[in-house]
């Protein structure tokens, strides 16, 4: 865990998710996880937006957070994995409720739009 995270009082947990989960990319990379260990390629082209650079530094966070864990296998070429730890395992049902959320919520917004927009 990073020590801005240990310091933070014990008032703003939700600071301190925001701090781990925070940003564009992390739940995405998890949700994608929740399938099984991936290689960096299979992330990149799952995630086909990311740039290598955000990717690389997304999975390095996640990696110092302990919600991920880096394997590196002992062959030629060399092959890495990404894969949950427990911790980022812990994350599945709450990532299933926002996804859910996410759903519900772009459906309200096109209801929404096209009750304002009726010429659409």
């Amino acid at each position: 865990m990073r020590e801005d995270v240990e310091q933070m009082p014990d008032y703003c947990t939700i600071e301190v998710a925001m701090s781990v989960l925070g940003g564009k990319w992390k739940l995405a990379i998890l949700n994608h996880l929740f399938g099984g260990p991936l290689r960096f390629g299979e992330l990149k082209r799952a995630l086909s937006t990311i740039t290598q650079r955000m990717l690389t530094r997304q999975l390095r966070e996640l990696e110092a957070d302990g919600l991920i864990v880096r394997t590196i296998y002992r062959e030629v070429p060399p092959k890495v994995e990404y894969s949950l730890t427990d911790t980022g395992r812990s994350l599945e049902s709450i990532a299933a409720q926002l996804d859910q959320w996410g759903q519900w919520y772009r459906e309200t917004q096109a209801t929404r739009a096209t009750a304002n927009n009726p010429a659409v």
